[in-house]
Protein backbone atom coordinates (compact mmCIF):
# COMPACT_ATOMS: atom_id res chain seq x y z
CA UNK A 1 0.00 0.00 0.00
CA UNK A 2 1.37 3.45 -0.97
CA UNK A 3 2.14 6.45 1.48
CA UNK A 4 -1.22 8.49 0.01
CA UNK A 5 -3.25 5.22 0.58
CA UNK A 6 -2.31 4.69 3.78
CA UNK A 7 -2.89 8.26 4.72
CA UNK A 8 -6.17 8.15 2.93
CA UNK A 9 -7.11 5.83 5.14
CA UNK A 10 -5.68 6.82 8.41
CA UNK A 11 -8.08 9.96 7.81
CA UNK A 12 -11.07 8.04 7.13
CA UNK A 13 -10.36 6.25 10.43
CA UNK A 14 -9.90 9.60 12.32
CA UNK A 15 -13.21 10.72 10.88
CA UNK A 16 -14.97 7.58 11.73
CA UNK A 17 -13.63 7.28 15.20
CA UNK A 18 -14.51 11.10 15.97
CA UNK A 19 -18.50 9.91 14.54
CA UNK A 20 -20.87 10.04 17.97
CA UNK A 21 -22.63 7.31 15.46
CA UNK A 22 -19.10 5.36 16.68
CA UNK A 23 -18.89 6.09 19.85
CA UNK A 24 -22.78 5.16 20.90
CA UNK A 25 -22.56 1.92 18.43
CA UNK A 26 -19.48 0.73 20.40
CA UNK A 27 -21.49 1.53 23.80
CA UNK A 28 -24.76 0.05 22.83
CA UNK A 29 -22.17 -3.07 21.63
CA UNK A 30 -21.14 -2.85 25.11
CA UNK A 31 -24.35 -2.95 26.57
CA UNK A 32 -25.55 -5.85 24.72
CA UNK A 33 -23.11 -8.31 25.30
CA UNK A 34 -23.18 -7.26 29.04
CA UNK A 35 -27.15 -8.77 28.95
CA UNK A 36 -26.24 -11.58 27.20
CA UNK A 37 -23.51 -12.27 29.62
CA UNK A 38 -26.02 -12.50 32.42
CA UNK A 39 -28.21 -14.18 30.38
CA UNK A 40 -25.60 -17.39 29.77
CA UNK A 41 -25.45 -17.33 34.02
CA UNK A 42 -28.97 -18.93 33.92
CA UNK A 43 -29.30 -22.82 33.67
CA UNK A 44 -32.13 -22.81 31.16
CA UNK A 45 -31.56 -20.49 28.90
CA UNK A 46 -27.42 -21.71 28.15
CA UNK A 47 -29.11 -25.02 27.65
CA UNK A 48 -31.41 -23.82 24.86
CA UNK A 49 -29.61 -20.99 23.58
CA UNK A 50 -26.00 -21.64 24.88
CA UNK A 51 -24.66 -21.73 21.13
CA UNK A 52 -25.89 -18.61 20.43
CA UNK A 53 -24.77 -16.83 23.65
CA UNK A 54 -20.96 -18.29 22.04
CA UNK A 55 -21.62 -17.23 19.10
CA UNK A 56 -22.80 -13.29 19.70
CA UNK A 57 -19.68 -13.43 22.50
CA UNK A 58 -17.23 -14.23 19.10
CA UNK A 59 -19.03 -11.56 17.25
CA UNK A 60 -18.50 -9.12 19.87
CA UNK A 61 -14.64 -9.67 20.27
CA UNK A 62 -14.54 -9.10 16.64
CA UNK A 63 -16.40 -6.04 16.83
CA UNK A 64 -14.24 -4.89 19.79
CA UNK A 65 -10.89 -5.91 17.73
CA UNK A 66 -12.23 -4.15 14.52
CA UNK A 67 -12.62 -1.40 17.23
CA UNK A 68 -9.05 -1.50 18.26
CA UNK A 69 -7.66 -1.64 15.16
CA UNK A 70 -9.64 1.28 13.92
CA UNK A 71 -8.46 3.64 16.53
CA UNK A 72 -4.68 2.46 16.37
CA UNK A 73 -5.53 3.57 12.09
CA UNK A 74 -6.63 6.36 13.10
CA UNK A 75 -3.18 7.22 15.19
CA UNK A 76 -1.70 6.86 11.82
CA UNK A 77 1.65 7.52 11.11
CA UNK A 78 2.51 6.70 14.86
CA UNK A 79 0.09 4.24 15.92
CA UNK A 80 1.99 3.67 19.38
CA UNK A 81 -0.07 7.32 20.00
CA UNK A 82 -3.11 4.68 20.95
CA UNK A 83 -1.13 3.41 23.77
CA UNK A 84 -0.90 6.78 25.08
CA UNK A 85 -4.65 7.33 25.99
CA UNK A 86 -4.93 5.10 29.70
CA UNK A 87 -8.13 4.18 28.72
CA UNK A 88 -6.99 2.61 24.86
CA UNK A 89 -4.42 0.73 27.41
CA UNK A 90 -7.45 -0.77 29.26
CA UNK A 91 -10.06 -1.88 26.87
CA UNK A 92 -7.08 -3.14 24.54
CA UNK A 93 -5.68 -5.47 27.56
CA UNK A 94 -9.40 -6.23 28.36
CA UNK A 95 -9.61 -7.46 24.29
CA UNK A 96 -6.07 -9.38 24.73
CA UNK A 97 -7.70 -11.22 28.08
CA UNK A 98 -10.74 -11.97 26.11
CA UNK A 99 -8.96 -14.02 23.31
CA UNK A 100 -7.86 -16.29 25.87
CA UNK A 101 -9.68 -19.54 24.71
CA UNK A 102 -12.77 -20.86 26.37
CA UNK A 103 -11.56 -24.21 26.47
CA UNK A 104 -10.19 -26.62 28.71
CA UNK A 105 -8.34 -25.26 31.72
CA UNK A 106 -8.37 -22.02 31.05
CA UNK A 107 -11.88 -21.94 30.41
CA UNK A 108 -13.52 -20.61 33.79
CA UNK A 109 -10.63 -17.63 32.90
CA UNK A 110 -11.90 -16.53 29.91
CA UNK A 111 -15.55 -16.34 31.00
CA UNK A 112 -14.41 -14.16 33.79
CA UNK A 113 -12.37 -12.03 31.03
CA UNK A 114 -15.52 -11.78 29.29
CA UNK A 115 -16.93 -10.12 31.99
CA UNK A 116 -14.02 -7.79 31.95
CA UNK A 117 -15.96 -6.61 28.52
CA UNK A 118 -18.84 -5.28 31.15
CA UNK A 119 -16.22 -2.61 32.37
CA UNK A 120 -15.72 -1.00 29.09
CA UNK A 121 -18.85 0.50 29.51
CA UNK A 122 -16.39 3.09 32.07
CA UNK A 123 -14.40 4.16 29.32
CA UNK A 124 -17.48 4.06 26.60
CA UNK A 125 -19.16 6.90 28.55
CA UNK A 126 -17.30 10.31 29.39
CA UNK A 127 -19.40 10.85 32.71
CA UNK A 128 -18.37 7.62 33.59
CA UNK A 129 -14.69 8.21 33.00
CA UNK A 130 -14.53 11.37 34.89
CA UNK A 131 -15.70 9.39 37.68
CA UNK A 132 -13.07 6.92 37.89
CA UNK A 133 -10.62 10.23 37.45
CA UNK A 134 -12.06 11.74 40.35
CA UNK A 135 -11.93 8.76 42.53
CA UNK A 136 -7.84 8.35 41.11
CA UNK A 137 -7.34 11.54 41.71
CA UNK A 138 -8.95 11.42 45.05
CA UNK A 139 -6.60 8.76 46.67
CA UNK A 140 -3.73 10.80 48.15
CA UNK A 141 -5.97 12.70 49.94
CA UNK A 142 -8.44 9.85 50.75
CA UNK A 143 -4.85 8.18 52.63
CA UNK A 144 -5.04 11.37 55.07
CA UNK A 145 -8.39 11.11 55.99
CA UNK A 146 -8.05 7.38 56.53
CA UNK A 147 -4.82 7.74 58.71
CA UNK A 148 -7.14 10.51 60.82
CA UNK A 149 -10.07 7.87 60.97
CA UNK A 150 -7.54 4.84 61.77
CA UNK A 151 -6.17 7.44 64.90
CA UNK A 152 -9.67 7.55 66.08
CA UNK A 153 -11.02 3.73 65.77
CA UNK A 154 -7.65 2.91 68.14
CA UNK A 155 -8.58 5.35 70.43
CA UNK A 156 -12.09 4.35 70.48
CA UNK A 157 -11.05 0.58 70.76
CA UNK A 158 -8.49 0.82 73.38
CA UNK A 159 -11.06 2.95 75.55
CA UNK A 160 -14.04 0.82 74.66
CA UNK A 161 -11.83 -2.71 75.53
CA UNK A 162 -10.75 -1.24 78.81
CA UNK A 163 -14.70 0.21 79.24
CA UNK A 164 -16.31 -2.93 78.78
CA UNK A 165 -14.77 -5.80 78.18
CA UNK A 166 -15.46 -7.43 81.13
CA UNK A 167 -19.24 -6.53 80.75
CA UNK A 168 -19.39 -7.17 77.19
CA UNK A 169 -16.87 -9.88 76.22
CA UNK A 170 -18.39 -10.85 72.76
CA UNK A 171 -17.79 -7.73 71.48
CA UNK A 172 -14.67 -5.91 73.17
CA UNK A 173 -12.84 -9.05 74.81
CA UNK A 174 -10.02 -7.79 72.51
CA UNK A 175 -8.23 -5.12 70.68
CA UNK A 176 -9.07 -6.22 67.34
CA UNK A 177 -13.13 -7.61 68.15
CA UNK A 178 -13.11 -3.91 69.72
CA UNK A 179 -12.11 -2.51 66.29
CA UNK A 180 -14.28 -4.92 64.15
CA UNK A 181 -17.39 -3.51 66.82
CA UNK A 182 -16.52 -0.12 65.78
CA UNK A 183 -16.57 -0.56 62.50
CA UNK A 184 -20.31 -2.14 62.99
CA UNK A 185 -21.07 0.92 65.14
CA UNK A 186 -19.86 3.19 62.07
CA UNK A 187 -21.64 1.52 59.93
CA UNK A 188 -24.87 2.13 61.98
CA UNK A 189 -25.46 -1.26 61.39
CA UNK A 190 -27.69 -2.20 64.67
CA UNK A 191 -25.28 0.08 66.81
CA UNK A 192 -27.53 0.31 69.45
CA UNK A 193 -27.99 -3.09 70.63
CA UNK A 194 -24.20 -2.76 71.52
CA UNK A 195 -25.09 0.71 73.17
CA UNK A 196 -27.56 -0.78 75.12
CA UNK A 197 -26.16 -4.01 76.43
CA UNK A 198 -22.99 -1.45 77.67
CA UNK A 199 -25.77 0.93 79.43
CA UNK A 200 -27.37 -2.05 81.15
CA UNK A 201 -24.38 -1.72 84.02
CA UNK A 202 -23.46 2.04 82.90
CA UNK A 203 -26.18 4.52 82.10
CA UNK A 204 -23.20 6.61 80.80
CA UNK A 205 -21.88 4.69 78.18
CA UNK A 206 -24.41 6.69 75.66
CA UNK A 207 -21.62 9.13 75.55
CA UNK A 208 -18.86 6.80 74.28
CA UNK A 209 -21.41 5.27 71.57
CA UNK A 210 -22.87 8.70 70.43
CA UNK A 211 -20.12 10.77 70.58
CA UNK A 212 -17.50 7.87 68.52
CA UNK A 213 -21.12 7.93 65.70
CA UNK A 214 -20.82 11.79 65.68
CA UNK A 215 -17.12 12.24 65.03
CA UNK A 216 -16.29 8.77 63.11
CA UNK A 217 -19.68 8.30 61.10
CA UNK A 218 -20.43 12.11 60.56
CA UNK A 219 -17.61 13.86 60.36
CA UNK A 220 -15.24 11.27 58.78
CA UNK A 221 -17.28 10.07 56.13
CA UNK A 222 -18.25 13.98 55.19
CA UNK A 223 -14.38 14.38 54.90
CA UNK A 224 -14.49 11.42 52.02
CA UNK A 225 -17.34 12.80 50.67
CA UNK A 226 -15.75 16.73 50.59
CA UNK A 227 -12.45 14.64 49.01
CA UNK A 228 -14.20 13.75 46.12
CA UNK A 229 -16.03 16.64 45.01
CA UNK A 230 -13.41 18.87 45.60
CA UNK A 231 -11.54 16.48 43.10
CA UNK A 232 -14.81 16.40 41.05
CA UNK A 233 -14.83 19.88 40.60
CA UNK A 234 -10.93 20.13 39.32
CA UNK A 235 -11.63 16.97 37.11
CA UNK A 236 -14.52 18.87 35.64
CA UNK A 237 -11.89 21.88 34.83
CA UNK A 238 -9.30 19.89 33.68
CA UNK A 239 -11.54 18.40 30.85
CA UNK A 240 -13.11 21.98 29.99
CA UNK A 241 -9.79 22.96 29.46
CA UNK A 242 -8.85 19.99 27.12
CA UNK A 243 -12.04 20.56 25.31
CA UNK A 244 -10.68 24.02 24.44
CA UNK A 245 -7.29 23.11 23.89
CA UNK A 246 -5.18 24.12 21.01
CA UNK A 247 -5.39 22.01 17.72
CA UNK A 248 -2.52 19.77 17.32
CA UNK A 249 0.12 20.41 14.48
CA UNK A 250 -1.59 17.51 12.69
CA UNK A 251 -4.65 18.96 12.47
CA UNK A 252 -3.77 22.26 11.58
CA UNK A 253 -2.15 20.94 8.36
CA UNK A 254 -4.74 18.57 7.61
CA UNK A 255 -7.30 21.93 7.61
CA UNK A 256 -4.91 23.55 5.59
CA UNK A 257 -4.89 21.09 3.24
CA UNK A 258 -9.03 21.30 3.23
CA UNK A 259 -8.35 24.89 2.22
CA UNK A 260 -6.12 24.84 -0.03
CA UNK A 261 -8.24 21.82 -1.73
CA UNK A 262 -10.99 24.17 -1.83
CA UNK A 263 -9.50 27.27 -3.16
CA UNK A 264 -8.23 25.24 -6.04
CA UNK A 265 -11.62 23.79 -6.69
CA UNK A 266 -12.88 27.48 -6.44
CA UNK A 267 -10.28 28.56 -9.01
CA UNK A 268 -11.12 25.82 -11.40
CA UNK A 269 -14.69 27.19 -11.09
CA UNK A 270 -13.97 30.95 -11.78
CA UNK A 271 -11.86 29.98 -14.41
CA UNK A 272 -14.55 27.92 -16.10
CA UNK A 273 -16.87 30.25 -15.35
CA UNK A 274 -14.65 33.64 -17.04
CA UNK A 275 -13.64 31.59 -20.22
CA UNK A 276 -16.73 32.09 -22.34
CA UNK A 277 -16.69 35.91 -21.88
CA UNK A 278 -12.76 35.90 -22.74
CA UNK A 279 -13.40 33.91 -26.11
CA UNK A 280 -16.66 36.09 -26.81
CA UNK A 281 -14.62 38.99 -25.97
CA UNK A 282 -11.54 38.37 -28.14
CA UNK A 283 -14.00 36.88 -31.38
CA UNK A 284 -14.33 39.96 -34.43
Amino acid sequence: MSEAARMGAADLARRVVATAWFQWGITAIIAVNAIIIGLDTSAWLAARFGAWFEAANQIFLGVFVLEAGVKIAAAWPKPTRYFKDGWNVFDFTIIVFSLLPSTGELATLARLARLLRVLRLVSALPELRLIIVTLVRSIPSMFNVVGLMSIIFYIYAVAGYHLFHEIDPTHWRTLGISALTLFRVVTLEDWTDVMYAAMAHHWWAWIYFVSFVVIGTFVIINLFIAVVLNNLDEAKAERLRDLVAPPSRQDLFRELRATQESLSRLEERLRIATAPGDAGRGAP
